[in-house]
């Protein structure tokens, strides 16, 4: 279960490390996040393995998260969906999001 506090930072653009059941961890940026903090709430992270883009979709309250950590938060981000992030480099990806 993820804590108040951190649901509150995981926010579009948030690079973020999610530690999942059996010790896989999956580390991207936050495309998206839906339907605020109901029973069905998600949220989309997407990242570059071996060159071929990855995205996986969380639901909030699933068991299977053990933990969620917030790597870096952006300083400000236009649009609440960034699937435009899915059809450019990750330089210009660091440049829009305003990550050094």
């Amino acid at each position: 279960m993820i804590s108040k506090e951190v649901l509150s930072k995981i926010k579009p653009g948030a690079e973020v490390k999610v530690y999942e059941k059996g010790g896989s961890v999956f580390h991207g940026v936050v495309l998206a996040r839906k339907h605020g903090s109901e029973t069905g709430a998600t949220f989309s992270v997407r990242t570059t393995l071996s060159d071929v883009g990855v995205e996986k979709i969380y639901p909030i309250n699933s068991p299977t998260i053990n933990k969620v950590e917030i790597l870096s938060s952006p300083r400000k981000v236009h649009r609440a969906k960034l699937y435009y992030l899915r059809n450019i480099s990750k330089k210009q990806a660091r440049r829009k999001l305003g990550v050094s």
